[in-house]
């Protein structure tokens, strides 16, 4: 069993993340004595939807300060309104967990702003499971807990993408055509981590621009991934001004894409890697509460950062290379943006495979988990 990061609240909490993540197991772990509803359980689920203020009648025998768990909520997202009432009339604490957040924003149920919490949940980070792994295993299978123990990773992510189809597309109908979003599905996994030309996708798809547009809106919504937006210089320098789009685990990118037979190829491994820096950078800024927004940099004559973030500090800037030796030309990008923002105010750091750390000029190069153990602990 592995301590994960994210501890128990002291209040209600919205807790999101995707499928498979082991937030179940960590909802057993922090509320053993909780009042607990799931709605995987379908008749659990159908008897609330009929009856949404059953909840409320159900809950009046409890205490002020009482913590009630409704798990997978964003089936039931009528309960929120009875949810609130129970915060404010009872005093009682909730735990609202959620894969989904899609069915939530669509029925325009409440939100619970000002009376909860919003707490993200992630696979593994590499400083839960203590640094201990092969990065090539986890470039090819990723981190979620399942595939991270498994004795047969392909297998399981193989049933993961299947049944992210199934029941969050298929059964909860978020698009009528799931023969069209599975196409959509495979193309989108094999351009992860690149700047995304909706219209190119919608052609080789052969689905509307539209349309594309609306499953990446699931994608996010179901938190299977994200968009990572371009970061303006405020000089007039032409720059890029698509986003990046990147699921949010390894093994699922290979899974969805189909590769997961196949190792990685060299273009393949080095956005597969980016994956990886990218979830640990999105956990490590959520779960200690940073609210810095990451972004990519990228001029049209093809200089690029892959990660660029500002705090009180000054910037950070961050290059990733699947290459086991670092070579002067990847030191490019991270040059001219410390020519755009001045030397003293960005901190430029390199990824690769190599088997030592490197100082070149200004620029700090590690091997990708002694980055993982400098960012961790918090030495950025």
């Amino acid at each position: 069993m592995y301590s994960r990061i994210l501890k128990k609240p002291i209040s209600s909490t919205l807790l999101l993340g995707p499928r498979g993540t082991g937030k179940s197991t960590w909802i057993r772990e922090n509320f053993p004595e909780a009042t607990s509803y799931d709605f995987l359980d379908t008749n659990e689920t159908l008897r609330l939807s009929k009856e949404p203020n059953l909840l409320y009648q159900e809950l009046q025998t409890l205490s002020k300060g009482d913590w009630v768990v409704l798990d997978e909520v964003q089936k039931v997202p009528a309960l929120l309104d009875e949810v609130q009432r129970l915060i404010e009339e009872k005093g009682l604490n909730f735990l609202l967990c959620g894969s989904s957040a899609r069915k939530l924003k669509k029925s325009g149920a409440n939100l619970l702003a000002g009376r909860a919490l919003l707490c993200q949940f992630f696979p593994f980070v590499s400083h839960e499971v203590n640094y201990n792994f092969e990065i090539a295993k986890i470039i090819q299978y990723g981190l979620l807990p399942m595939a991270f123990n498994a004795s047969d990773p392909e297998s399981y992510l193989k049933t993961y993408a299947q049944v992210y189809l199934q029941e969050e597309i298929k059964n909860e109908a978020l698009t009528r055509n799931i023969g069209d979003f599975a196409r959509f599905l495979e193309i989108a996994a094999r351009q992860n981590g690149q700047v995304t030309n909706i219209s190119n996708i919608s052609r080789e798809a052969s689905v509307g621009r539209l349309t594309v547009q609306s499953y990446f809106d699931i994608l996010v919504d179901t938190l299977i991934g994200h968009w990572l937006q371009p970061w303006k210089l405020k000089r007039s320098t032409k720059q890029i001004g698509h986003p990046k789009f990147y699921f949010f685990d390894p093994g699922v990118v290979r899974a969805l894409s189909g590769r997961l037979p196949y190792p990685p190829t060299q273009e393949e491994y080095g956005h597969l890697l980016e994956t990886l820096i990218y979830h640990e950078l999105r956990a490590y800024l959520a779960y200690n509460k940073l609210d810095y927004p990451l972004y990519f940099w990228s001029s049209y004559d093809k200089t690029e950062v892959d990660f660029l973030f500002e705090t009180p500090k000054g910037f950070i800037a961050i290059e990733c290379k699947g290459s086991t030796k670092w070579e002067n030309k990847f030191n490019r990008g991270l040059k001219r943006i410390q020519q755009e923002l001045s030397p003293t105010n960005v901190k430029c750091y390199g990824i690769f495979n190599g088997p030592r750390p490197l100082k070149i000029d200004q620029i700090k190069v590690f091997p990708v988990i002694d980055f993982l153990k400098e960012l961790w602990q918090d030495k950025l």
